[in-house]
């Protein structure tokens, strides 16, 4: 318990002084693939938020999820890709292929859907390579290039604010 303060410590120093460097990179073009970081630790939903995208035109192939979960039993098998603190390095690197295939792929949009801020979603967020992420306007500024004023326990209200201004910015 006390070594991952530690470790939760240091990897928030890293991500901070990472984020003191962070530019602004416009991104042009529509979106076609989606990528969402989702913290399932304190919501739930995670199937409606996906209906709800494909319900606005996104593809469901092209929605890929990565799901934060704060423990993980050995036991435990999912459908969908998972990662918890322990994923993360004391360097804050990943050591599992799957979350750095995801935070390597370059999606069109990253939905970072949640509203506490944690260390190990801050990270991932920040290190993807996405062209235009978005999430809620509780976390760290740099982390998105656009944020929403909403509750996350609402998803309706966030989708459709999303899917306003994306209109808007005619990525849809």
């Amino acid at each position: 318990m006390f070594l991952n303060k530690i470790k939760n410590f240091i990897i928030k120093k890293i991500v901070s002084k990472s984020l003191s460097n962070v530019r602004s990179v416009a991104s042009d073009g529509t979106i076609k693939t989606v990528g969402i970081i989702y913290d399932e630790s304190n919501l739930s939903g995670r199937e409606d938020l996906i209906l709800k995208l494909v319900k606005f035109g996104i593809e469901d192939s092209a929605i890929k999820v990565l799901v934060f979960r704060d423990n993980i039993k050995k036991k435990e098998v999912f459908n969908y890709s998972v990662f918890s603190n322990k994923e993360v390095s004391w360097s804050a690197t990943f050591d599992k292929p799957e979350l750095l295939s995801f935070v390597t792929t370059g999606f069109d949009l990253l939905i970072n859907y949640y509203d506490i801020e944690k260390t190990p979603l801050v990270l991932v967020s920040h290190q993807s390579k996405a062209k235009f992420k978005v999430g809620f306007a509780a976390i760290d500024k740099r982390v998105n290039h656009f944020m929403i004023d909403a509750n996350a326990q609402n998803c309706q209200v966030f989708v459709d604010e999303l899917f306003k201004y994306l209109k808007i910015l005619n990525k849809i």
